[in-house]
């Protein structure tokens, strides 16, 4: 339609620059213009006086006549629009076809690969060769020159469709490409088309043309958006994995998502699915049992008729760790909440808990300590001692007990050691113990004021915020609403206290209620490297003493809390992975941050990463001190087969080793493509927005070649097409004439 009324296709008229081919210049066109409204204007206003108009009808009189001068007078100055064209058969066009698996589907009858053929056999190929040279690749998990567009297989499991673009961009550097053309679904497995990527090919002006293939969105069909699983854990550890999924044609029906471990089911719910198109999470809790790599595969059962059952099962792994955190307690006075907390953690096989009680104000009770030096000149005043546990508990203490070295240490402990530290309440914590003019105040969630009256010996009930319903540290039942409830049911506390106001920054878990109203019990926060929690009671001991001893939900509590605060705190040597699970894709970045005794960034060391995989595979990769990020080193390793791969990284400083951390990954072909199935559009779309080019459906790339010759890359020429003889100025002529016919008629003036 566009091109009925101006003759050319719009991207003449977005790429051209206009011109006047008259040679007249163009501020006298300007100044004819001005000529002639200003008569047209003394002349309708002298007819319209004489006739007794209106100053509306004249000046509706005087536009339509000044419109049409001006019009007249654009067409003597011959306009016309400068573009860029590409000189014939001195130019490349690089057609990229999609030979991965996902071009072998059929849609509506018809295979996508088959519907690419016919494409350029339909036409497009002959009006290509008519302009420019053409060039064939093949792109699925490589990019490859082909001689033709027959032959295809689809064989590949894989789509990088970034990777074979970037590859066209750097090897065609010498010569003259007049645009590239990429026929595909859009399911590109490697995540998407970079920024660099784009960038590279508009550096070489290169447009990218997208002619899309397959369906935009099945009618009938579940899948798995994402699994979110935490990368390690500690042994018998309640864990949860987050399941985000979306499905067409199955709202309101049922299904049951599973978790497995290999062979092993760990856990299952039943699902009913929300609205079309909508993506819905649910949680699975399960245990992480004995230490070891889980392979935690989430699937969904599938319903009658999907049409793609390939997307409805991920895997994850979890990488339970062979460790006993070690957790130090310091009590400034022997209560009750000291004996019930140390006897709730003793029964977890999976944390230390070392406590130190003050039992005068000169004497101090051990117990649990590895060795009779251990805090034998009481609370730790060195890095080294401090910075040996992952996490500290402080009861109710005063500020002024701990040195000005210990505070800036405990400090130091959860910003640079990464640690966790919790906070009691009770009559000699928090603003009453002068927390507040301390080194304290910087670590803690809640700033705590200097009022003294914060602490209340009365009965307080408990309940979860909305936050705390969503923390699994916080289940004592697996269903969240059954859960809320039973916090409610739980004793009242023996005391509670006004912990302050809460940081920005900061959560609310549990609150508690009592006479004195609403108040933050449970507030944590991340600080630093490390993560900090305030309890503000001194009186959960009531939740053991007050029920049945069959009731475990004091020493869930407290087992569940107190794991949250060790279970991040890392070691000095950090070893990451961007996933734990690679589809289709051989390369693993390697990632280690390395410290020193003390936890100071240690930039001038050695890794080494020790990679052991299926079939007995085993390399040793040397990682590299990354340039922008002091202490953090960085390597790449070819995981060629597929498979479940353990990395042993081994950190050294002069010569003598200062720490090992180890993580574990897997490695899977043929997945990506069963979650790439349908046409990505908005991935086409894009790419050729950025690039300069355009989207196209199959049916409609008759116009393609010429769009292609108006690319300004490759060997080019200006053309001037005319703009004065388009029809759309004859019609405006003509539309101004009979619109001013009418109105004259309509006043009688005919």
């Amino acid at each position: 339609m566009f091109e009925l009324f101006f003759q050319h296709p719009l991207s003449v008229f977005q790429k051209g620059t206009f011109v006047f081919q008259s040679g007249w210049p163009g501020w006298l066109l300007g100044l004819l213009v001005l000529a002639g409204m200003g008569f047209l204007a003394w002349f309708v206003w002298r007819k319209t006086r004489l006739a007794g108009w209106t100053a509306l009808r004249g000046a509706a009189l005087w536009l339509l006549q000044s419109s049409l001068v001006g019009v007249l007078l654009l067409m003597l100055w011959q306009p016309g629009i400068s573009v860029a064209t590409l000189k014939k058969q001195q130019n490349v066009v690089a057609v990229l076809l999609d030979d991965s698996k996902s071009m072998g589907l059929t849609d509506g009858g018809s295979v996508r690969r088959e519907e690419m053929v016919k494409t350029l056999d339909g036409g497009l190929l002959t009006e290509l060769k008519k302009r420019f040279q053409v060039r064939f690749y093949k792109v699925s998990d490589h990019l490859e020159r082909s001689e033709s567009h027959q032959g295809l297989k689809g064989e590949k499991t894989a789509s990088r469709l970034a990777d074979g673009l970037k590859q066209i961009a750097a090897e065609t550097g010498s010569l003259p490409i007049g645009g590239v053309i990429l026929m595909t679904d859009g399911a590109d497995t490697s995540g998407g088309i970079d920024r660099d990527t784009v960038n590279a090919l508009k550096g070489r002006q290169l447009p990218v043309h997208t002619v899309g293939y397959g369906r935009e969105q099945y009618d009938r069909d579940i899948a798995l958006v994402d699994v979110q699983a935490p990368v390690r854990a500690l042994a018998d550890s309640r864990l949860g994995v987050q399941v985000i999924l979306r499905q067409r044609g199955y709202a309101g029906q049922r299904t049951k998502l599973v978790l497995k471990d290999g062979d092993k089911a760990l856990a299952s719910k039943d699902v009913t699915f929300a609205a079309d198109g909508s993506a819905q999470t649910e949680t699975v809790l399960f245990n992480a049992g004995a230490a070891g790599v889980r392979t935690v595969q989430a699937q969904l059962l599938p319903l009658a008729n999907e049409e793609n059952a390939g997307n409805n099962q991920m895997t994850r792994l979890v990488q339970v760790e062979d460790r006993k955190p070690r957790v130090l307690y310091i009590e400034g006075e022997p209560r009750w909440e000291f004996k019930f907390i140390r006897r709730a953690l003793e029964d977890d096989k999976n944390v230390q808990i070392v406590t130190m009680l003050r039992t005068t104000q000169n004497k101090i009770y051990r117990q649990n300590v590895q060795n009779p030096k251990e805090l034998e000149a009481g609370f730790p005043a060195t890095a080294e001692e401090m910075f040996a546990y992952e996490g500290i508990i402080i009861g109710t203490v005063e500020a002024s007990y701990f040195t000005a070295t210990q505070q800036a240490l405990l400090k130091a402990f959860v910003d640079r050691r990464g640690g966790g530290v919790l906070f009691l309440g009770g009559r000699a914590s928090l603003a009453e113990g002068g927390y507040g003019a301390s080194e304290f105040r910087d670590i803690l969630p809640v700033s705590v004021g200097d009022r003294r009256t914060t602490f209340y010996r009365d009965k307080a009930n408990v309940e979860l915020t909305a936050n705390g319903r969503d923390n699994l540290s916080l289940r004592l039942e697996e269903d969240p609403s059954r859960n809320a409830e039973r916090w409610k049911k739980l004793p009242f506390l023996a005391d509670f206290q006004n912990p302050g106001t809460v940081k920005p920054g900061a959560v609310v878990h549990v609150e508690s209620v009592s006479a004195q109203g609403r108040a933050p019990l449970l507030v944590t926060q991340n600080y630093g490297r490390g993560r900090t929690a305030v309890l503000a009671t001194g009186g959960t001991w009531r939740w053991q003493m007050s029920q049945p001893i069959e009731d475990k939900s004091h020493e869930m509590f407290w087992q569940q809390l107190t794991r949250w605060l060790v279970a991040a705190t890392p070691g000095t040597v950090q070893a990451s992975t961007t996933q734990t699970v690679f589809t289709d894709d051989p390369r693993i970045p390697l990632r280690a941050e390395v410290r020193g005794k003390q936890y100071e960034l240690q930039p001038d060391g050695q890794v080494e990463a020790r990679v052991s995989g299926p079939a007995g595979a085993a390399q040793t990769v040397m990682l590299t001190p990354d340039p922008v990020h002091p202490g953090v080193y960085t390597g790449e390793y070819a995981a060629e087969q597929a498979g479940s791969y353990l990395v042993e990284m081994i950190a050294s400083h002069n010569g003598e080793r200062t720490g090992v951390d180890t993580i574990a990954f897997r490695r899977e072909d043929g997945v990506a493509e069963s979650f790439h199935t349908e046409q990505n559009r908005e991935l086409l779309e894009r790419l050729a927005s950025e690039t300069g080019g355009k989207y196209w459906k199959p049916d409609s790339t008759q116009k393609l070649p010429e769009e292609i010759a108006l690319s300004e890359g490759g060997i080019s020429t200006r053309e001037i097409k005319d703009l004065w003889h388009l029809p759309i100025l004859f019609l405006l002529i003509a539309a101004l004439r009979c619109g001013e016919w009418l109105l004259r008629r309509r006043w009688g003036a005919v």
